[in-house]
């Protein structure tokens, strides 16, 4: 037995047989047990015997109960030597001191190697198995032990070595880490050598191999980061160089500067990153069961050039909460728990080129109560550091993802103009439908509901779906760029106008009432720009053109079982696309081009234009001077085989 426990077995009737457990000395004149007969009891020592009786079977178990520990400084009761325990026991059954059966069992336990002293601060450093070995036998898997076939395996004594040796394991494994390769010059492994051998082989020390890496006990190779890889940035202090638009905005312990916002599903996520220079404005329902605080407001943020700063925080006490509680059930006053929450925060961020100069924060508390519905509201703003009374001068030339598009009435005297959407509430009817701003780069699509009646007169139902489409777009331009100026009209780009079928058609073929063709319900906006260069690193973004066209549909009157007195629906739309085309326009292709496809790389497998490619500029494998040398080398050996193999050249000689 190797552990401190054993079972056993005895088969047959064990009425009146009594199970004994003895110490088995060895004689030492001749290295065997001495006999042993039935005067033993059910302890010896250390070791204690237990019998379970059965119907034909009855178990007995052997078990240790000393300590198996290694003796630390100054303890008792604990092994002294790692192989702890070498008895040999007997266990017998004997029947009116008859010996019915007996077992011998040599027991070879070691101590146990869980640690039980103070572990030690140091953290051991496991080295990268890629590129550092872990030893020089692989094969040696198990510790304390000799691995059968492991030549090199230390365990392993010369008397066993001589059990396997004829079957050691060879090459790597076997621990020849280092073995000489077919590329060699001195290496006599291959069985036919080529003539040209002596002229490509590789003339080199046996610590170059293409084990390199593997098992290579000199200078450790460091692992190359793809370049498409970004190594984590663990010192912002040191190693930040300022945000880009769209980095997410990072804290003093290097994480993530979170506010809830709407993911794509139209779920808010409580720890969503903030970008930088993308403003945003959601609200999100919850209750007070599944109400949680955000970041705390004493988070200082790292504002791009290694330093950090502090939040400006301003507290408030909500006054009007039906703006913000959307639903409340019928409760008692006093049943019901209240809490206060915070209902709204509002984030300016004060920023100059890559860096964040302030932050200032409005946070607007309220008490919520159980059973009511909470619409909490948060907002981010990026304010450059030269607005004036919190209002952008639009210092970026281009526009940015996110913000909204620029619109200006020219025919007007305020030039001011807008270019909106709905933003549908309540029931979803346009009447009470609000406006927010088309925002560049974002495909939207919103809609409201308009109630008809029955008796409505065609002509007048589309001049009502044409007049509330109109209003969303009080504008005659479109600024070209986010700064763009309202004194220069050349800033602004004319939004051209398909207006929808005029049709002074009241009612379809057969005089039906409740049915209206050509009624312009789906306003498209297509939205047209290019990038037209950068601005430190950051692509700027113009806008070329602005169309607005609107889609028919034939409107019938639905109702039920009768029509008479009853209203019914016509939802209109407003879409909103935008379309990125090249700055300039690409240059057309030749004839040649167009008729001789097998010249074309884009098309082909085999690309000729690039036989060369190794010696062009944009071959980055090499530095560009060796390979032009290598280059030159190659064309001169070409050149020289070519005059040795001309026949007058062998008459000179």
């Amino acid at each position: 037995m190797s552990g401190p426990r054993v079972n056993s077995f005895f088969l047959g009737n064990s009425s009146g047989v009594n199970f004994s457990i003895i110490l088995s000395p060895i004689d030492e004149e001749t290295g065997k047990s001495q006999l042993a007969n039935c005067s033993g009891s059910k302890r010896a020592s250390d070791w204690n015997l237990n019998v379970t009786s059965g119907m034909n079977t009855s178990k007995a178990t052997i078990s240790l109960t000393r300590n198996l520990q290694l003796c630390l400084p100054n303890a008792t009761d604990c092994c002294t030597t790692p192989l702890c325990v070498v008895e040999t026991l007997q266990v017998l059954a004997c029947r009116d001191s008859v010996m019915l059966a007996h077992l011998l069992i040599q027991a070879e336990i070691y101590a146990n190697s869980s640690f039980t002293g103070n572990v030690s601060e140091n953290a051991t450093i496991i080295p990268n198995q890629v590129f550092q070995p872990l030893g020089s036998c692989p094969c040696d898997l198990t510790a304390g032990a000799c691995d059968v076939r492991c030549c090199c395996d230390p365990e392993c004594t010369p008397d066993l070595k001589q059990l396997f040796n004829e079957s050691c394991f060879t090459g790597v494994f076997g621990g020849d880490v280092n073995p000489p390769f077919d590329q060699l010059c001195s290496s006599r492994s291959m069985e036919y050598t080529p003539d040209w051998f002596p002229f490509l082989c590789v003339q080199s020390s046996l610590n170059n191999t293409p084990f390199l890496g593997y098992f290579y006990h000199g200078s450790t190779s460091t692992p190359r980061v793809p370049l498409f890889k970004i190594p984590l940035q663990t010192s912002p202090g040191k190693l930040f160089t300022g945000y880009r638009q769209g980095d997410p905005i990072m804290t003093e312990e290097n994480e993530y500067f979170t506010i809830p916002q709407q993911s794509m599903a139209g779920q808010c996520v409580g720890n969503a990153p903030v970008a930088y220079l993308q403003n945003f404005d959601v609200k999100c329902l919850t209750n007070l069961a599944s109400y949680k605080e955000g970041l705390p407001h004493d988070v200082r943020i790292n504002s791009g050039a290694g330093d950090f700063i502090q939040q400006n925080v301003i507290y408030r006490t909500i006054t009007n909460m039906g703006k913000f509680i959307t639903e409340s059930e019928s409760l008692h006053t006093a049943e019901v728990l209240c809490q206060n929450v915070t209902f709204a925060e509002h984030y300016t961020f004060i920023w100059k080129d890559k860096n964040i100069e302030q932050i200032n924060v409005t946070v607007f508390l309220g008490s919520l109560c159980d059973g009511e519905i909470l619409t909490q509201r948060f907002t981010v703003k990026f304010l450059s550091l030269k607005s004036t009374n919190a209002t952008e001068l639009f210092g970026n030339p281009g526009y940015q993802v996110g913000k909204p598009v620029r619109a200006a009435n020219m025919n007007a005297s305020d030039t001011f103009g807008s270019l909106n959407i709905w933003q549908p509430a309540g029931r979803g009817l346009c009447t009470s439908a609000a406006y927010t701003p088309v925002l560049f780069g974002l495909d939207s699509l919103s809609g409201c509901i308009l109630e008809v009646g029955i008796n409505e007169d065609c002509g007048l139902l589309r001049g009502k779906v044409t007049e509330k489409l109109n209003s969303l777009i009080q504008a005659t331009h479109i600024g070209k760029r986010d700064n763009s100026s309202y004194s220069d009209l050349n800033d602004w780009v004319e939004i051209i106008r398909l207006d929808p079928f005029n049709s002074d058609t009241n009612v379809s073929s057969g005089n039906l009432k409740g049915i209206c063709l050509d009624i312009p319900a789906n306003l498209n906006i297509r939205i047209i720009f290019a990038d037209v260069g950068a601005v430190q690193g950051i692509p700027q973004q113009e806008i070329l053109a602005v169309q607005i066209s609107y889609s028919t549909v034939i409107w019938q009157f639905q109702c039920g079982l009768t029509c008479e007195n009853s209203i019914s629906f016509l939802p209109i739309t407003a879409s909103v696309q935008f379309i990125k085309v090249p700055a300039q326009p690409p240059i057309p292709m030749t004839r040649f081009q167009i008729n001789y496809t097998e010249f074309d790389c884009n098309r082909n497998d085999v690309c000729w234009p690039q036989l060369l490619y190794p010696l062009t500029r944009f071959y980055t494998g090499e530095p560009y001077s060796q390979c032009l040398a290598k280059g030159l080398s190659l064309a001169f050996l070409v050149l020289l085989a070519a005059i040795m193999s001309n026949p007058w050249f062998s008459k000179l000689w």
